[in-house]
């Protein structure tokens, strides 16, 4: 029996005392607080409005006229308590300056975790340059003094645009599998090194979506100390009704066969999503790329969800 396809709408709220990321960055750590809330936040959005785990598993933050349902321990929900371990392990990589991308995967089958149907990817980078923030595939570069209003305005954006990406994503199938996989800079992480929840990971198969797969582009928040992108990769044909300029680098038929993204210099990156019909004819390339060090959690089955 098909499961109706959970959609929250954005709530109007009046000011709230509380909130979300510090009030000001000015240093390493307060820009480290802020990515950490920033991360959880959205992995909780995510979980959120894709219905996978029941409404005892979030608490209610307000930041701005936003209505955020942020994870909580739920004993009720093992599911969601998973994910806040992830989370956690998370948080130590980034806390060591050793991690590179999270990437959450949702895929039907556990037979074949190779065919994906979503993926939500992390990108992170540590600097200590002026602020660099690109919400919808046009930079805007901003100075050294930039203040944190601006990195709020940043991440409110970014939050947004996940929220309208969630509601127009097309339903999941009524079992999924979820699985995250952390890369890691290699110059600077041991090699022996495993986060809290995390053990090492394979990092040679390809990920193959049924159709074609788009790459939509979220947004980017950067603090000066730290940045992190987000990306969301599925079927075009799953999001034919969302706004061609919104998230696309172009259009809704813009294509992505390179894989997750990879900067010019991190050619080493080596996951390639590509259609299952002509996935086949690039796989050769993946052992002449150098693997970088991966780490991935016990996946997580999330049967008939409600």
């Amino acid at each position: 029996m098909a499961i109706a396809q959970l959609s929250h709408s954005i709530r109007i709220h009046k000011a709230s005392k509380e909130t979300i990321f510090p009030s000001q960055i000015t240093n390493e750590h307060e820009s480290l607080i802020m990515v950490k809330k920033l991360f959880a936040t959205s992995i909780s959005c995510i979980t959120y409005l894709r219905g996978l785990f029941p409404e005892s598993s979030y608490g209610e933050r307000h930041l701005e006229d936003l209505s955020l349902k942020i994870l909580r321990e739920d004993k009720k929900s093992p599911g969601s308590l998973h994910i806040i371990k992830w989370i956690q392990g998370c948080f130590d990589a980034l806390e060591k300056r050793y991690l590179h991308m999270a990437i959450l995967t949702l895929y039907p089958n556990p037979k074949e975790p190779e065919k994906v149907t979503e993926i939500y990817q992390f990108k992170f980078k540590y600097t200590k340059e002026g602020v660099t923030m690109d919400f919808d595939s046009s930079s805007t570069s901003i100075g050294s003094g930039t203040k944190s209003e601006h990195i709020k305005k940043a991440s409110i954006l970014l939050l947004r645009k996940l929220y309208i990406l969630m509601q127009n994503l097309g339903p999941l199938p009524n079992d999924v599998i979820l699985t995250m996989k952390l890369h890691y800079y290699n110059a600077v992480t041991p090699h022996d090194y495993q986060p809290p929840g995390f053990k090492q990971g394979v990092n040679s198969h390809i990920l193959l979506f049924e159709g074609e797969p788009v790459n939509l582009q979220v947004g980017v928040v950067s603090t000066g100390f730290h940045s992190m992108k987000v990306k969301v990769i599925t079927e075009a044909t799953r999001v034919s009704d969302l706004e061609d300029n919104l998230f696309l680098e172009n259009s809704i038929t813009e294509i992505a066969h390179q894989g997750l993204d990879c900067d010019e210099e991190e050619e080493e990156c080596n996951h390639q999503i590509q259609r299952t019909s002509i996935a086949h004819s690039q796989q050769s390339s993946e052992s002449t790329r150098k693997k970088r060090k991966v780490s991935e959690p016990v996946k997580l089955f999330i049967p008939d969800r409600k």
